[in-house]
Protein backbone atom coordinates (compact mmCIF):
# COMPACT_ATOMS: atom_id res chain seq x y z
CA UNK A 1 0.00 0.00 0.00
CA UNK A 2 1.16 3.61 -0.61
CA UNK A 3 0.16 6.29 1.28
CA UNK A 4 -0.64 9.31 -0.59
CA UNK A 5 -1.19 10.28 -4.73
CA UNK A 6 1.23 13.18 -5.00
CA UNK A 7 4.35 13.63 -7.09
CA UNK A 8 6.71 11.60 -5.19
CA UNK A 9 4.09 8.14 -5.04
CA UNK A 10 2.59 8.63 -8.30
CA UNK A 11 6.11 8.95 -9.80
CA UNK A 12 6.99 5.66 -7.43
CA UNK A 13 3.29 3.73 -9.22
CA UNK A 14 4.58 4.94 -12.97
CA UNK A 15 8.24 2.67 -12.16
CA UNK A 16 6.45 0.06 -10.03
CA UNK A 17 6.31 -3.22 -11.30
CA UNK A 18 4.29 -4.59 -8.47
CA UNK A 19 0.43 -3.55 -8.77
CA UNK A 20 -0.42 -1.46 -5.57
CA UNK A 21 -3.02 0.31 -3.60
CA UNK A 22 -2.84 4.09 -3.28
CA UNK A 23 -4.90 5.71 -0.53
CA UNK A 24 -5.38 9.40 -0.44
CA UNK A 25 -7.38 11.92 1.86
CA UNK A 26 -7.90 14.03 -1.48
CA UNK A 27 -10.34 13.19 -4.07
CA UNK A 28 -8.05 13.79 -7.24
CA UNK A 29 -4.90 12.78 -7.58
CA UNK A 30 -1.60 15.40 -7.39
CA UNK A 31 -3.69 18.01 -5.16
CA UNK A 32 -0.52 19.77 -4.76
CA UNK A 33 1.15 19.16 -7.85
CA UNK A 34 -2.35 20.92 -9.67
CA UNK A 35 -0.94 24.47 -7.79
CA UNK A 36 2.52 23.67 -8.59
CA UNK A 37 4.38 26.33 -10.68
CA UNK A 38 1.16 28.80 -10.70
CA UNK A 39 -1.16 25.27 -11.93
CA UNK A 40 1.68 25.61 -14.96
CA UNK A 41 3.77 22.47 -12.76
CA UNK A 42 7.82 23.82 -12.85
CA UNK A 43 8.45 20.15 -13.48
CA UNK A 44 11.94 20.52 -12.85
CA UNK A 45 15.43 22.67 -13.34
CA UNK A 46 18.58 21.92 -15.92
CA UNK A 47 21.06 22.80 -12.89
CA UNK A 48 19.59 20.42 -10.01
CA UNK A 49 22.49 19.86 -7.66
CA UNK A 50 22.54 18.46 -4.28
CA UNK A 51 23.18 22.19 -2.98
CA UNK A 52 19.89 23.19 -3.40
CA UNK A 53 18.46 21.17 -0.56
CA UNK A 54 18.59 21.39 2.90
CA UNK A 55 19.06 18.31 4.45
CA UNK A 56 22.07 15.39 4.19
CA UNK A 57 23.94 16.08 1.28
CA UNK A 58 25.16 12.41 0.19
CA UNK A 59 21.52 10.82 0.78
CA UNK A 60 20.07 14.27 -1.54
CA UNK A 61 23.00 13.66 -3.96
CA UNK A 62 22.68 9.78 -4.29
CA UNK A 63 18.93 9.97 -4.96
CA UNK A 64 18.95 13.38 -7.36
CA UNK A 65 22.34 11.87 -9.47
CA UNK A 66 20.18 7.81 -9.92
CA UNK A 67 17.31 9.56 -11.38
CA UNK A 68 18.05 13.58 -12.76
CA UNK A 69 16.38 16.30 -14.39
CA UNK A 70 16.97 14.35 -17.68
CA UNK A 71 15.43 11.34 -16.70
CA UNK A 72 12.05 12.92 -15.65
CA UNK A 73 12.14 14.95 -19.09
CA UNK A 74 12.29 11.44 -20.33
CA UNK A 75 9.46 9.96 -18.39
CA UNK A 76 7.05 12.99 -19.06
CA UNK A 77 8.14 12.75 -23.06
CA UNK A 78 6.74 9.26 -23.04
CA UNK A 79 3.39 10.84 -22.58
CA UNK A 80 3.68 13.99 -25.01
CA UNK A 81 4.29 16.39 -21.97
CA UNK A 82 7.17 18.55 -23.42
CA UNK A 83 8.09 21.43 -20.84
CA UNK A 84 9.33 24.45 -21.62
CA UNK A 85 13.05 25.98 -20.66
CA UNK A 86 13.17 29.61 -18.99
CA UNK A 87 16.66 31.14 -18.65
CA UNK A 88 16.74 30.38 -14.99
CA UNK A 89 16.90 26.28 -15.86
CA UNK A 90 12.92 25.87 -14.70
CA UNK A 91 10.96 23.55 -16.85
CA UNK A 92 7.39 24.79 -16.79
CA UNK A 93 4.47 22.58 -18.90
CA UNK A 94 1.51 24.56 -20.16
CA UNK A 95 -0.58 23.41 -17.54
CA UNK A 96 -0.45 21.04 -14.55
CA UNK A 97 -3.20 19.38 -16.20
CA UNK A 98 -0.88 17.46 -18.54
CA UNK A 99 1.05 16.50 -16.16
CA UNK A 100 -1.78 14.73 -14.21
CA UNK A 101 -2.88 13.10 -17.12
CA UNK A 102 0.72 11.32 -18.03
CA UNK A 103 0.83 10.41 -14.50
CA UNK A 104 -2.58 8.79 -14.34
CA UNK A 105 -1.56 6.68 -17.54
CA UNK A 106 1.65 5.45 -16.05
CA UNK A 107 -0.70 4.37 -13.07
CA UNK A 108 -3.39 2.62 -14.96
CA UNK A 109 -3.11 -0.80 -13.44
CA UNK A 110 -2.86 0.49 -9.82
CA UNK A 111 -5.68 0.72 -7.89
CA UNK A 112 -7.14 4.33 -5.81
CA UNK A 113 -8.45 4.44 -2.83
CA UNK A 114 -9.39 8.67 -3.23
CA UNK A 115 -10.64 10.21 -0.28
CA UNK A 116 -10.02 8.09 2.56
CA UNK A 117 -7.93 9.68 5.08
CA UNK A 118 -5.22 7.06 7.30
CA UNK A 119 -5.65 7.60 10.86
CA UNK A 120 -3.37 4.98 11.99
CA UNK A 121 -0.94 2.22 11.52
CA UNK A 122 0.28 -0.96 13.37
CA UNK A 123 2.30 -3.84 12.22
CA UNK A 124 0.92 -7.05 12.66
CA UNK A 125 1.67 -11.08 11.76
CA UNK A 126 -0.13 -10.60 9.06
CA UNK A 127 1.68 -7.38 7.99
CA UNK A 128 1.08 -3.46 8.10
CA UNK A 129 -2.50 -2.71 9.28
CA UNK A 130 -3.49 0.60 8.01
CA UNK A 131 -6.90 2.38 9.45
CA UNK A 132 -9.41 4.19 7.88
CA UNK A 133 -12.39 5.48 9.41
CA UNK A 134 -14.66 2.53 8.16
CA UNK A 135 -12.26 -0.01 7.70
CA UNK A 136 -8.16 -1.48 8.10
CA UNK A 137 -6.50 -2.85 4.75
CA UNK A 138 -3.60 -5.10 5.75
CA UNK A 139 -0.03 -5.10 3.49
CA UNK A 140 2.83 -6.28 3.51
CA UNK A 141 4.51 -3.09 2.41
CA UNK A 142 3.63 0.58 3.25
CA UNK A 143 5.24 3.73 1.25
CA UNK A 144 4.89 6.46 3.24
CA UNK A 145 4.55 9.30 0.62
CA UNK A 146 2.41 11.70 2.99
CA UNK A 147 4.15 14.83 2.72
CA UNK A 148 4.43 17.69 4.75
CA UNK A 149 2.02 19.78 6.68
CA UNK A 150 1.97 23.08 4.79
CA UNK A 151 -1.18 23.45 2.59
CA UNK A 152 -4.18 22.20 5.08
CA UNK A 153 -6.50 22.85 2.30
CA UNK A 154 -4.61 20.31 0.29
CA UNK A 155 -6.00 17.93 3.29
CA UNK A 156 -2.12 18.00 4.39
CA UNK A 157 -1.60 16.34 7.63
CA UNK A 158 1.23 14.95 10.21
CA UNK A 159 0.06 11.40 10.26
CA UNK A 160 3.29 10.47 7.96
CA UNK A 161 5.45 11.98 11.09
CA UNK A 162 3.41 9.45 13.26
CA UNK A 163 3.69 6.86 11.37
CA UNK A 164 7.49 7.42 11.36
CA UNK A 165 6.97 7.72 15.65
CA UNK A 166 5.37 4.72 15.87
CA UNK A 167 8.25 2.68 14.03
CA UNK A 168 10.65 4.36 16.35
CA UNK A 169 12.25 6.46 13.89
CA UNK A 170 13.36 10.33 14.92
CA UNK A 171 11.79 13.66 13.10
CA UNK A 172 13.40 16.84 12.62
CA UNK A 173 10.60 19.25 13.69
CA UNK A 174 8.73 20.04 10.91
CA UNK A 175 8.61 24.13 10.08
CA UNK A 176 7.08 26.44 7.40
CA UNK A 177 9.57 26.80 4.46
CA UNK A 178 9.51 28.74 1.03
CA UNK A 179 7.32 30.85 3.02
CA UNK A 180 7.18 34.53 3.59
CA UNK A 181 8.65 36.60 6.64
CA UNK A 182 7.31 38.94 9.09
CA UNK A 183 8.71 42.22 10.52
CA UNK A 184 9.73 43.23 14.12
CA UNK A 185 8.47 46.60 15.03
CA UNK A 186 11.22 48.55 13.80
CA UNK A 187 10.57 47.46 10.28
CA UNK A 188 6.86 48.04 10.61
CA UNK A 189 7.99 51.12 8.04
CA UNK A 190 7.74 48.48 5.24
CA UNK A 191 4.04 47.51 5.76
CA UNK A 192 3.04 50.79 4.06
CA UNK A 193 5.00 49.68 1.13
CA UNK A 194 2.47 46.53 0.54
CA UNK A 195 3.10 45.59 -3.22
CA UNK A 196 6.12 47.42 -4.06
CA UNK A 197 8.09 44.90 -5.55
CA UNK A 198 11.91 45.27 -6.28
CA UNK A 199 15.03 43.26 -7.45
CA UNK A 200 17.03 42.68 -4.15
CA UNK A 201 20.25 39.88 -2.43
CA UNK A 202 19.44 38.38 0.97
CA UNK A 203 21.93 36.55 2.39
CA UNK A 204 21.28 34.63 5.93
CA UNK A 205 24.44 33.01 7.36
CA UNK A 206 26.70 31.03 4.30
CA UNK A 207 23.72 31.38 1.67
CA UNK A 208 22.67 34.36 -0.63
CA UNK A 209 19.82 34.90 -2.98
CA UNK A 210 19.19 37.29 -5.68
CA UNK A 211 15.61 37.63 -6.92
CA UNK A 212 12.70 39.77 -6.64
CA UNK A 213 11.39 40.67 -2.85
CA UNK A 214 7.01 41.75 -2.64
CA UNK A 215 6.67 44.06 0.62
CA UNK A 216 3.03 42.86 2.01
CA UNK A 217 0.70 43.59 4.75
CA UNK A 218 2.09 40.79 6.61
CA UNK A 219 5.47 41.34 6.19
CA UNK A 220 8.14 40.60 2.68
CA UNK A 221 7.60 37.84 0.39
CA UNK A 222 8.73 37.50 -3.15
CA UNK A 223 10.96 34.42 -4.41
CA UNK A 224 14.04 35.82 -2.64
CA UNK A 225 12.25 35.36 0.53
CA UNK A 226 11.16 32.46 -0.14
CA UNK A 227 14.32 31.04 -0.87
CA UNK A 228 16.00 32.79 2.43
CA UNK A 229 13.21 31.26 4.45
CA UNK A 230 14.38 27.68 3.55
CA UNK A 231 17.56 28.39 5.86
CA UNK A 232 16.65 31.16 7.95
CA UNK A 233 16.18 29.79 11.29
CA UNK A 234 16.49 32.81 13.47
CA UNK A 235 17.99 36.37 14.37
CA UNK A 236 18.67 38.61 11.11
CA UNK A 237 18.98 38.23 7.82
CA UNK A 238 21.12 40.95 5.36
CA UNK A 239 19.18 42.61 2.19
CA UNK A 240 21.15 44.64 -0.45
CA UNK A 241 18.48 46.73 -1.82
CA UNK A 242 20.40 47.64 -4.63
CA UNK A 243 22.33 45.14 -5.94
CA UNK A 244 23.67 46.68 -9.28
CA UNK A 245 24.79 49.98 -7.41
CA UNK A 246 27.94 50.40 -6.22
CA UNK A 247 28.49 53.14 -3.75
CA UNK A 248 30.48 53.54 -0.39
CA UNK A 249 31.49 57.08 1.94
CA UNK A 250 33.82 58.23 -0.66
CA UNK A 251 32.20 57.24 -4.19
CA UNK A 252 31.14 59.85 -6.83
CA UNK A 253 27.55 59.69 -6.09
CA UNK A 254 27.58 62.11 -3.16
CA UNK A 255 28.71 65.18 -5.46
CA UNK A 256 25.39 64.60 -7.50
CA UNK A 257 23.03 67.72 -7.27
CA UNK A 258 20.18 65.41 -7.92
CA UNK A 259 17.48 64.32 -5.00
CA UNK A 260 18.28 60.26 -4.06
CA UNK A 261 14.94 59.36 -5.25
CA UNK A 262 16.17 60.24 -8.74
CA UNK A 263 19.82 58.77 -8.63
CA UNK A 264 19.30 55.83 -7.41
CA UNK A 265 17.30 52.60 -9.22
CA UNK A 266 14.60 52.07 -7.05
CA UNK A 267 10.58 52.96 -6.56
CA UNK A 268 10.43 56.53 -5.29
CA UNK A 269 7.95 55.70 -2.24
CA UNK A 270 10.71 52.90 -1.33
CA UNK A 271 13.61 55.10 -0.98
CA UNK A 272 11.48 57.76 1.05
CA UNK A 273 10.34 55.39 3.22
CA UNK A 274 13.70 53.73 4.16
CA UNK A 275 14.62 58.04 4.41
CA UNK A 276 12.05 58.08 6.66
CA UNK A 277 12.04 55.07 8.94
CA UNK A 278 15.71 56.78 9.99
CA UNK A 279 14.30 60.81 9.91
CA UNK A 280 15.97 62.04 6.48
CA UNK A 281 14.64 63.96 4.25
CA UNK A 282 15.05 63.15 0.23
CA UNK A 283 17.17 66.09 -0.82
CA UNK A 284 20.15 66.97 -3.03
CA UNK A 285 22.82 64.41 -2.78
CA UNK A 286 25.72 66.39 -1.84
CA UNK A 287 23.69 67.82 1.07
CA UNK A 288 23.78 64.83 2.98
CA UNK A 289 25.76 64.67 5.97
CA UNK A 290 28.29 62.29 6.95
CA UNK A 291 25.67 60.37 9.69
CA UNK A 292 23.18 60.74 7.24
CA UNK A 293 25.25 59.06 4.13
CA UNK A 294 26.00 55.89 6.76
CA UNK A 295 22.32 55.58 7.06
CA UNK A 296 21.70 55.78 3.41
CA UNK A 297 24.57 53.30 2.66
CA UNK A 298 22.47 50.87 4.79
CA UNK A 299 20.43 50.66 1.36
CA UNK A 300 23.63 48.20 0.43
CA UNK A 301 23.88 46.40 3.85
CA UNK A 302 20.42 46.03 5.48
CA UNK A 303 20.58 44.21 8.64
CA UNK A 304 16.69 43.42 9.99
CA UNK A 305 15.79 40.80 12.41
CA UNK A 306 12.89 38.69 11.51
CA UNK A 307 10.00 38.36 14.06
CA UNK A 308 9.09 34.46 12.15
CA UNK A 309 7.21 33.43 9.22
CA UNK A 310 3.77 33.67 7.73
CA UNK A 311 3.15 30.27 8.56
CA UNK A 312 2.40 26.58 7.40
CA UNK A 313 -1.13 27.85 5.98
CA UNK A 314 1.03 29.77 3.16
CA UNK A 315 3.95 28.20 2.97
CA UNK A 316 4.55 26.05 -0.09
CA UNK A 317 6.58 23.37 1.48
CA UNK A 318 7.48 21.71 5.05
CA UNK A 319 11.11 21.81 6.25
CA UNK A 320 12.27 19.07 8.85
CA UNK A 321 10.60 15.71 8.87
CA UNK A 322 11.65 11.86 9.05
CA UNK A 323 15.61 11.87 9.56
CA UNK A 324 17.60 10.43 6.19
CA UNK A 325 20.05 8.68 8.75
CA UNK A 326 17.37 6.13 9.29
CA UNK A 327 16.53 5.72 5.77
CA UNK A 328 18.50 3.08 3.27
CA UNK A 329 19.91 5.63 0.61
CA UNK A 330 19.02 3.40 -2.38
CA UNK A 331 15.76 1.92 -1.36
CA UNK A 332 14.35 3.99 0.90
CA UNK A 333 13.30 1.66 3.57
CA UNK A 334 13.34 1.80 6.82
CA UNK A 335 16.34 1.06 8.95
CA UNK A 336 14.26 0.32 11.90
CA UNK A 337 11.16 -1.43 10.19
CA UNK A 338 11.66 -4.19 7.18
CA UNK A 339 8.72 -3.29 4.94
CA UNK A 340 8.05 0.24 5.89
CA UNK A 341 9.32 3.11 3.36
CA UNK A 342 9.35 6.85 3.47
CA UNK A 343 9.82 9.40 0.27
CA UNK A 344 8.74 12.66 -1.16
CA UNK A 345 8.51 15.91 1.16
CA UNK A 346 7.75 13.26 4.46
CA UNK A 347 11.63 13.16 4.65
CA UNK A 348 13.98 15.61 5.97
CA UNK A 349 14.64 16.78 2.95
CA UNK A 350 13.87 20.47 1.19
CA UNK A 351 14.69 22.13 -1.75
CA UNK A 352 14.83 25.70 -2.34
CA UNK A 353 12.01 27.26 -5.83
CA UNK A 354 12.92 26.59 -9.17
CA UNK A 355 11.50 23.18 -9.57
CA UNK A 356 13.53 21.09 -6.88
CA UNK A 357 11.26 19.73 -5.00
CA UNK A 358 9.18 18.47 -7.79
CA UNK A 359 12.46 17.07 -9.12
CA UNK A 360 13.29 15.31 -5.19
CA UNK A 361 9.69 13.84 -5.29
CA UNK A 362 10.48 12.28 -8.83
CA UNK A 363 14.03 11.07 -7.76
CA UNK A 364 12.33 9.34 -4.54
CA UNK A 365 9.50 7.80 -5.89
CA UNK A 366 11.49 6.23 -9.35
CA UNK A 367 14.47 5.55 -7.25
CA UNK A 368 12.41 3.27 -4.84
CA UNK A 369 10.60 2.15 -7.13
CA UNK A 370 13.34 0.20 -8.86
CA UNK A 371 14.45 -1.69 -5.99
CA UNK A 372 11.24 -2.50 -4.60
CA UNK A 373 9.07 -5.58 -4.67
CA UNK A 374 7.41 -8.31 -2.63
Amino acid sequence: MVIGAGASALMFGAYSKERLLFADANLDIGAKVKISGGKKCNLTNKYVNARNYLGNEAFIKKNIDSFNSDDTLGFFAKYGVFPTQKDNGQYFCNSSKEVLSAFSKANCSHKFLLGSRVYDVEFAKEGFVTYFENESIISKKLVVASGGISYPKLNASDIGYKIAKKFSHKIKTPKPALVGLTLQKEQFWMRELSGISLHVRVKYEDFAYEGDMLFSHFGISGPVILNASLRWEKGKIEIDFLPFLDFTMSSFIWNEKRQLTSVIDAPKRFVKAFLNSFKIADKPMKSYSNYEREKIILLKKYAMPIAGTFGLNRAEITKGGVETEEINPKTFESKIQNGLYFIGEVLDVSGELGGYNLQWAFSCGANAAKNFSF
